[in-house]
């Protein structure tokens, strides 16, 4: 039965998988990524064609299908091959202003543009966990709006209704989820592009702590506030993503990755709310935003209503203050070489920062720190604050009528979000009498990402509700771990044999907390060798100057309480030193006393542990492999 929030009647079944659990409970039962994915891409075909800008290409799909065979021929055992790729075939959009390499970023503005060299870091890590990207998607152009109207690529609406706006900048990237076509998109969240579109097509919209993901690799809106942000189906696939995604980036200036706790002191929080609400005309919101909060209530927790004044004088300096000249830095030069090229809406809005001087940046940078610095007490008054996620949704026409007052109302309870350095959660939470989604957001402190995912989940966990426009339910997989954000200090470590994922010592990574963060290889400057008469079969890995090569390896999160209890386990002569990776980070990992390959078997040319073992006869392997990887085949997916 749905719940109270939701009267659409839920169906208790869905044809194709709609959730990343979904996908990979389909893989664990096996099913064929090659034949699910040819039908996620048709259905991403069928989509409104105003929701993409670069659909994948044939060649783009079937290099990134060649992929997963490769790495599928790797693993004897499917729930190892999920654990080490986490997103293995899962199907995902990426908005047009993060870099994919070989695809031009438009940022929905027709100018030309050579193809990327490299992949956004959000996107490295994505590909490194098997995800598959099936589009580049459209948005308002230079990701300025919250509308999703302002681009020449085609105007995307709402999944629900197609006289009402899809929401922006992140348009193509919420409807290519709500309608089926993906598990997850990626989005950009400056003042609310996460979560406005989220709010509009019944989504979950994920807006990390600013510098918790990296923004390497994405165009610009606000750099010094931008984030990079997930929309999804469910608070459990939207924490994955962003488990995946997250960590420091030596190459982002911005980086600035802090994991913070679990989950608040207290089970029953308060919830600050606003005392006073101004809805749109025709929004029909003040029906589900009771509900919603008598759903909060029925959760245990207390409502606090706030005087918001303070967060509406920080969210009012973002657009009517310097901070457009952010915006301008990007786009100056498309300005007075090819004006025309600028939607008329956008062009007046960035065009604005011509008003403000060096003093006035300043002086609005005094006036953000002081009610910083005022605003810090209001954490000691509540735990979180509760939303709605807009406070209305415009139609088409009204937009059209007045594409900057819409548009500015719309950021009445997302604009000051990343000014002040918080994160924040798009819920769905009910529809309104006409059949509309009707969204709430939580918002806290910068670091609490892991809270509100755990916070979202206990929201989510009594609504049945269907998902987006498919109208369906997709039942919870318990027997996959999903990822949540980093709630702990950890060190990266890298694994290259015995402790893989699959193999007899991997349990001693997960039994001490540690969680997979890539899979990856060694800088080329390393050989490997198979150390003789170990005990399960181990290799040593041993950094050389000349006649190296790349080596497979794992790295995973451990948590710095316990690498000490890890480091005992670990037999001489190997030992735990820097290794270098091929992306030219050196993080802590497995050495080997050079003393100890004297006759030693070189298997460098395997290129990793697990190449060499699946070439040993099934008594070797049994050994070197846990009992559920017994057989040589490769998985098959």
């Amino acid at each position: 039965m749905c719940s109270r929030l939701y009267t659409t009647k839920c169906t208790t079944m869905n044809p194709h998988p709609l959730t990343i659990a979904g996908w990979l409970s389909a893989y664990q039962a096996g099913a064929s990524a090659r034949d699910l994915l040819g039908l996620a891409r048709q259905r991403c075909s069928a989509l409104q064609s105003a929701a993409w800008i670069h659909p994948a290409t044939d060649q783009e799909f079937e290099l990134q299908l060649a992929g997963l065979d490769a790495i599928a021929a790797g693993f004897a055992d499917r729930n190892a091959l999920l654990q080490a790729y986490p997103l293995f075939g899962v199907p995902y959009a990426v908005k047009d202003n993060i870099d994919i390499a070989g695809v031009c970023s438009t940022a929905a503005c027709r100018r030309v543009v050579e193809p990327a060299e490299h992949h956004a870091a959000v996107i490295q890590r994505l590909q490194a966990a098997g995800a598959v990207w099936l589009g580049k998607t459209n948005l308002d152009q230079f990701a300025t709006g919250l509308v999703g109207t302002r681009t020449p690529y085609g105007i995307p609406h709402s999944v629900f209704s197609d006289r009402h706006v899809s929401g922006g900048s992140s348009s193509g990237s919420a409807v290519a989820v709500a309608a089926g076509g993906v598990a997850f998109a990626l989005g950009t969240d400056t003042a609310g592009s996460g979560r406005i579109p989220a709010g509009f097509n019944e989504l979950v919209g994920l807006k990390p702590t600013p510098g918790r993901v990296s923004t390497r690799g994405v165009l610009p809106a606000c750099r010094s506030l931008d984030c990079v942000s997930v929309f999804a189906h469910t608070v459990e696939d939207a924490g994955h993503v962003v488990a995946v995604m997250e960590g420091f980036d030596p190459g982002d200036d911005y980086s600035d990755f802090r994991p913070g706790p679990a989950a608040w002191p207290r089970t029953s929080l308060r919830l600050g709310v606003p005392e006073a609400l101004m809805w749109q005309a025709d929004g029909d919101y003040a029906g589900p935003w009771q509900a919603a909060l008598q759903h909060a209530q029925d959760l245990g927790h207390t409502l606090v209503p706030l005087d918001f004044t303070p967060l509406h004088r920080v969210a009012d300096l973002l657009y009517s203050g310097p901070w457009v000249a952010e915006r301008h830095a990007v786009v100056a030069q498309i300005l007075l070489d090819t004006p025309a090229l600028v939607d008329p809406t956008v062009r007046r809005v960035i065009e604005a920062a011509q008003q403000f001087s060096a003093t006035d940046a300043f002086t609005a940078q005094y006036e953000l720190k002081a009610l910083q610095r005022q605003l810090l007490g209001l954490w000691d008054r509540v735990d979180a604050l509760l939303v709605p996620t807009a406070p209305g949704h415009p139609t088409l026409a009204e937009v059209e009528a007045d594409p900057i007052g819409a548009n500015a109302a719309l950021g009445r309870y997302t604009n000051f979000v990343n000014l002040l350095g918080w994160s924040a959660l798009a819920l769905p939470a009910g529809r309104t009498e006409a059949g509309l989604p009707f969204g709430v957001t939580f918002i806290a402190a910068g670091g609490l990402d892991a809270a509100l995912v755990g916070l979202g989940l206990q929201w989510q966990h009594k609504l049945v509700r269907p998902l987006g426009a498919a109208a369906a339910t997709e039942p919870a997989n318990s027997s996959f771990p999903m990822k949540s954000p980093q709630s702990q200090a950890t060190v990266l470590l890298a694994v290259v044999g015995a402790h893989l994922s699959g193999m007899p010592l991997n349990r001693q990574l997960t039994e001490r907390g540690a969680r997979l963060a890539l899979v990856t290889t060694t800088a080329a400057h390393y050989r490997l060798f198979a150390l003789p008469n170990t005990q399960p079969p181990k290799p040593g890995l041993l950094r050389v100057a000349e006649q190296g090569s790349a080596i497979a390896v794992e790295v995973w999160h451990m948590p710095t309480t316990e690498l000490g209890s890890f480091l005992a386990l670990i037999p001489h002569p190997l030992g735990l030193g820097q290794l270098e990776l091929a992306d030219g980070r050196w993080v802590t990992g497995f050495i080997c006393e050079s003393h100890a390959l004297q006759g030693a078997l070189d298997i460098t040319s395997f290129g990793g542990w697990r190449a060499y073992v699946q070439t040993l006869p099934t008594t070797t392997t049994a050994t070197a492999s846990s009992p559920s990887s017994r057989h040589t085949t490769g998985a098959s997916i």
